[in-house]
């Protein structure tokens, strides 16, 4: 089951590109939204995560942390991350338990028939650790609404 508007989101905790342990109760003075995204170095993965990039001071203008989440390795993720020039945390969901707690995990993903990739998605989760924003995406060439994310946070102090 998907997470929804209003439902407290699942805590986790995750390495990132650095090799440090991020969790999202890290960040109880800030929004977070997180991004689920399928595969790293994939064309509608690079451009969202560009999207992000080059939009940051939107987020960073509205106290609001930016972490992606893939199942690739934190090495690969790393590579990724200084390839594009982000400039927000990537976190390894190599186990799959984010995406499993977030219930955005394919059960087999449309490409190459692997097995625990997850979905793309956006959660825009407030101080309190309320979800105030859930999108899962139809498709895996779909992007999140950028619009209904800004407008979500708009709305948060």
């Amino acid at each position: 089951m998907n997470i929804q508007v209003g439902q407290k989101a699942p805590d986790f905790a995750l390495y990132d590109s650095d090799k440090n342990k991020v969790s999202l109760s890290d960040f109880k003075d800030k929004n977070v939204l997180v991004l689920f995204f399928p595969l790293a170095f994939t064309s509608t993965c690079t451009a969202e995560l560009c999207n992000i990039r080059d939009n940051i001071a939107l987020y960073n203008n509205s106290n609001a942390q930016v972490l992606g989440i893939s199942i690739d390795s934190l090495f690969v993720l790393g590579k990724f991350k200084a390839e594009q020039n982000l400039n927000f945390p990537l976190l390894s969901d190599f186990n799959k338990e984010a995406a499993s707690a977030y219930g955005v995990l394919y059960e087999t993903f449309p490409a190459f028939e692997m097995h625990g990739v997850s979905k793309r998605a956006a959660f825009l989760i407030d101080k309190t650790g309320t979800v105030q924003y859930a999108e899962v995406c139809a498709k895996p060439s779909d992007l999140p609404s950028f619009e209904g994310i800004q407008q979500a946070l708009a709305k948060l102090d």
